[in-house]
C-alpha cells in the first residue's frame, strides 16, 4: 500500500510540472553566477545577478529576455543584456538553452553567445529551483572573456 501511495505522490508530481511547461505560461528569474563557480582567463573571482523573464511559444518552447550585472575581483563591472530561449527536453524538467547578450565594461564591450543545460526542481506549482552549466563565448577576446560556469535561480511559473 505505501509503495502505491509513493507512486501515485510521484505521478501527480510529474503531471504539475508538466503543465508549467505549456504554451502561453510565463515565467521570472532571478539567478546568482560567480561565486567562484565560473573560470575565465581574465578573472579570478566574481560575483554576479541575472534577471530573467519568459514566455511559453509553444508547450516545451520558451523565449526569454535577461538582464545581469557582474563584479569582478580585479575591480571590474561587466553589464549584460540579451535574449535567449530554452527548450524542455524531457516533461519533468530537463533543458537546454541558447543566449546572445551584449557585454558593457569599461573598456570593453562585447557580444557573446552562449549554451546551458539545466534542470528545473519544482518546490511547488509556481516556484522552481534551477541549476545549470553554461557556457558564453566571447567574439571579440576568446582567451580573457570567455566563461564557463555553474548558474543557480528561483524561477516563478505563473
Amino acid at each position: 500500500m505505501r509503495k502505491f501511495i509513493v507512486m501515485l505522490a510521484m505521478l501527480t508530481m510529474a503531471i504539475g510540472a508538466n503543465a508549467q511547461f505549456e504554451k502561453g505560461t510565463k515565467t521570472v528569474e532571478a539567478a546568482l553566477t560567480g561565486l567562484g563557480l565560473s573560470y575565465n582567463g581574465g578573472s579570478k573571482f566574481n560575483f554576479g545577478v541575472q534577471a530573467k523573464a519568459g514566455y511559453f511559444v509553444q508547450n516545451q518552447w520558451q523565449l526569454n529576455a535577461l538582464i545581469g550585472y557582474a563584479h569582478y575581483a580585479e575591480s571590474r563591472n561587466i553589464f549584460t543584456i540579451g535574449a535567449g530561449g530554452r527548450y524542455y527536453i524531457i516533461e519533468n524538467g530537463l533543458y537546454g538553452g541558447v543566449n546572445v547578450k551584449g557585454v558593457f565594461e569599461k573598456g570593453h564591450n562585447d557580444f557573446m553567445p552562449g549554451v546551458e543545460i539545466g534542470y528545473t526542481f519544482f518546490v511547488n506549482d509556481k516556484v522552481a529551483i534551477e541549476p545549470a552549466v553554461y557556457y558564453d563565448q566571447s567574439l571579440s577576446d576568446h582567451k580573457n572573456y570567455s566563461t564557463v560556469g555553474l548558474k543557480i535561480g528561483a524561477g516563478l511559473y505563473f
